[in-house]
C-alpha cells in the first residue's frame, strides 16, 4: 500500500472558502457607515430632544445588528474553512446567515405592520419637517448602502438556477442588501406619505405605505428563506442542472446515469454522487472529466457499474 501520494485521491473541503468574499468587505463598509449614522441620530436625538432622530438611530441599530450577522457568517465560514470537522466545507454558513437574515426581516416587517395599524387606530400627531429630515437622511444613508451591496447582492432577485453567477447565490450577502434595500424603500414610501399628509391633509397615507413596505418586505424575506432552506435541507438542485450533468456522461452512447444526486455546499459549489453503468468501465476520473467546466462542480463522486447484458 503506498502512503506518500494518498492526497492525489483526497478531496480538498476548503472550495475557495478560506478566501475573503467580496461581499464581506462590502458588508463591513455598510456597518460602518449605518453604525456611524446610527450614533450621530442617537446623540443628536437627545441632545435636541427629537424623538424622531432617536427612533431612527434605534432603529439603524436594528438593521445594524442584522447586517454584522450576516459579517460574522463571513468571518466564521472563512476561518474555518480547513476544520476537518465540516465534511463539506463551511459554505453552508452562508446560507444560515441568509437564512437568519431572512428571517429578522420577516420580522422586521410584521412590527412594521403592527405599529403601521396601531397608527391607523389610534392616530398620533406628526412632526412633519422633522420627520421628512430623518427620512430623507435615512434614504441617502440607505441609498449608498444599496449601490455599495447592489453590484453583488441585488441581481436577478428571483433567479434560481438558470444562473450560476456567484452574486446569484451569495445568500449571506443577498440578505444584508435586502435589509437595506427594505430600509430605502421605507424612506421613500415614508417620504411621499410625510408629505401627502403634510400638503393634501392625508394623514392615513403614513400607516398604509407602513403596510405596503412590509408586505414587500415580507415578501422578500419568504423568497430568501425559501431558497436558503432549500441549501440548508440538501435540497436538489433543478432538473435544468440535473439534465445538463447528466447528458455530459451519456453522450457516449454506452453510458448510462442510473442514481445522480446534485446539491449545493456553498456559494456556486455544488456536490455531486453519480452511478454509471456501461459494458466498457473506465476509471471514475475518466467521467468526471466529462462533467461540464464552470459549473462549480467541486465534490464529485462516481460509482461505475459493469453491465454484463448484451
Amino acid at each position: 500500500m503506498h502512503y506518500e501520494n494518498l492526497h492525489l485521491w483526497q478531496h480538498d473541503h476548503t472550495f475557495g472558502q478560506e478566501q475573503k468574499r467580496k461581499g464581506e468587505r462590502r458588508t463591513a463598509i455598510v456597518i460602518a457607515v449605518t453604525g456611524t449614522m446610527m450614533v450621530i441620530e442617537i446623540i443628536t436625538g437627545f441632545i435636541f430632544g427629537s424623538m424622531a432622530l432617536l427612533a431612527d438611530g434605534l432603529h439603524m441599530a436594528s438593521h445594524a445588528t442584522a447586517l454584522i450577522i450576516n459579517l460574522y457568517a463571513y468571518i466564521y465560514a472563512r476561518r474555518h474553512a480547513y476544520d476537518t470537522r465540516y465534511s463539506f466545507g463551511t459554505g453552508k454558513v452562508n446560507a444560515l446567515g441568509g437564512f437568519t437574515g431572512a428571517v429578522l426581516l420577516a420580522v422586521f416587517a410584521l412590527m412594521m405592520v403592527w405599529g403601521s395599524i396601531e397608527r391607523i387606530i389610534h392616530p398620533v400627531s406628526i412632526a412633519f419637517n422633522q420627520a421628512i429630515l430623518v427620512a430623507v437622511i435615512g434614504l441617502i444613508v440607505n441609498g449608498a448602502s444599496v449601490f455599495i451591496l447592489g453590484h453583488e447582492g441585488g441581481h436577478n432577485h428571483e433567479h434560481e438556477h438558470h444562473d450560476h453567477d456567484d452574486h446569484d447565490h451569495d445568500h449571506n450577502l443577498k440578505s444584508a442588501y435586502y435589509h437595506v434595500l427594505a430600509d430605502a424603500l421605507t424612506s421613500i414610501l415614508a417620504i411621499g406619505a410625510l408629505l401627502a399628509a403634510k400638503y393634501f391633509g392625508l394623514i392615513w397615507m403614513d400607516p398604509v405605505m407602513g403596510i405596503v413596505g412590509a408586505i414587500l418586505v415580507c415578501r422578500w424575506a419568504i423568497g430568501l428563506l425559501r431558497t436558503t432552506s432549500a441549501v440548508l435541507l440538501d435540497k436538489e438542485e433543478a432538473d435544468e442542472f440535473r439534465e445538463i450533468v447528466k447528458k455530459s456522461i451519456e453522450k457516449e452512447n454506452d453510458n448510462r446515469v442510473t442514481d445522480l444526486h446534485i446539491w449545493a455546499i456553498g456559494p456556486n459549489i455544488y456536490s455531486v454522487i453519480l452511478s454509471v453503468v456501461t459494458h466498457n468501465p473506465r476509471p471514475p476520473e475518466y467521467y468526471k472529466s466529462l462533467l461540464p467546466c464552470g459549473r462549480g462542480l467541486k465534490h464529485v463522486t462516481v460509482e461505475v457499474h459493469q453491465c454484463d447484458n448484451e
